[in-house]
């Protein structure tokens, strides 16, 4: 699916942390290029920062590259106490960016990583926080009332969810992951088999209840964070793959709605992972956009 194997993206990581916790950050393009801008990749849930993979090292080309597998995700640490909560993961970038000396930086973001960047744009808009010069936003549920949440993110979210949790297996999730994607793109049994070694990596399949909550917050913080998209002067773009069936078209129409003067890209039988799909369509609407701003994020 990508360019780096699974194993091959591992290496090239290194160690971060976040409250006292082990985090997988992974950096490309040339840092020693100071002038250079920044662009912040945020995943999405269940996966991991392995779902750039298609598109890094062409993004790498013109971008200093900074990610992270979220905590509870990926090669992350997964405390099993441990809040998780869409805020404290916007915490865990921004403490990132400062801790390699970045304020400003491009921002693409991907499914649950929308939310946490919606988190990260309303405290933008606040006038604290990274600062953002631009957010293109790939399949997420932005706005709840257009979410079509699968039969088991919705068994998950209720109080069968951590029974359910117990009972996840591999069978189960290649069934539930696989939907949604494209009916002409979905993964091959290989790198299914890849995405249930991250997911299942230090037991993290046990945790999907408790990751899931983020549900319930888009609900509870709904005026915040659609707010923030709906009011802001920062350039957006959202890249949608119209097949999705949790958050497809009717995510797009909602989007126009309530955006002024959306910028929408849609992708025709391209399900839910767009960049994982169709990664030369999504590399080449995202540069359209980007690349005018790219004067716009430096070091500071």
């Amino acid at each position: 699916m990508g360019t780096a194997s699974l194993a091959q993206w591992q290496a090239g990581g290194e160690r971060g942390t976040h409250r006292g916790h082990d985090i997988f950050v992974r950096r490309g393009g040339d840092w020693a290029d100071a002038q250079r801008p920044v662009l912040l990749l945020i995943h999405g849930y269940p996966t991991s920062s392995w779902d750039y993979a298609p598109i890094w090292d062409a993004l790498a080309a013109h971008f200093r590259l900074l990610t992270a597998d979220m905590i509870g995700f990926g090669w992350s640490a997964k405390p099993r106490d441990y809040d998780y909560r869409i805020a404290d993961q916007a915490d865990l970038y921004a403490e990132l960016a400062a801790q390699h000396g970045i304020g400003r930086v491009h921002l693409l973001a991907h499914d649950y990583g929308d939310t946490v960047g919606q988190e990260l744009l309303a405290r933008h808009n606040e006038g604290r926080g990274l600062r953002l010069a631009s957010i293109c936003w790939l399949n997420g549920g932005m706005f709840p009332e257009v979410h079509h949440a699968r039969l088991v993110q919705k068994l998950l979210h209720s109080p069968l969810g951590g029974a359910l949790s117990a009972l996840m297996n591999e069978r189960r999730f290649r069934r539930s992951f696989a939907a949604v994607f494209g009916p002409q793109t979905r993964p091959s049994d290989a790198e299914l088999a890849d995405f249930w070694a991250l997911l299942r990596h230090n037991d993290g399949h046990r945790l999907q209840h408790k990751l899931i909550r983020y549900i319930g917050e888009r609900r509870e913080h709904r005026e915040r964070w659609v707010g923030a998209v709906s009011d802001t002067q920062v350039p957006m773009r959202l890249i949608n793959g119209l097949a999705d069936p949790v958050s497809g078209a009717d995510m797009a129409q909602r989007y126009r709605e309530l955006v002024p003067q959306a910028d929408v890209v849609g992708l025709d039988g391209i399900g839910h992972y767009p960049q994982c799909e169709d990664p030369h369509e999504v590399l080449s609407a995202y540069l359209e956009f980007v690349l005018p701003l790219r004067g716009q994020a430096s070091a500071a």
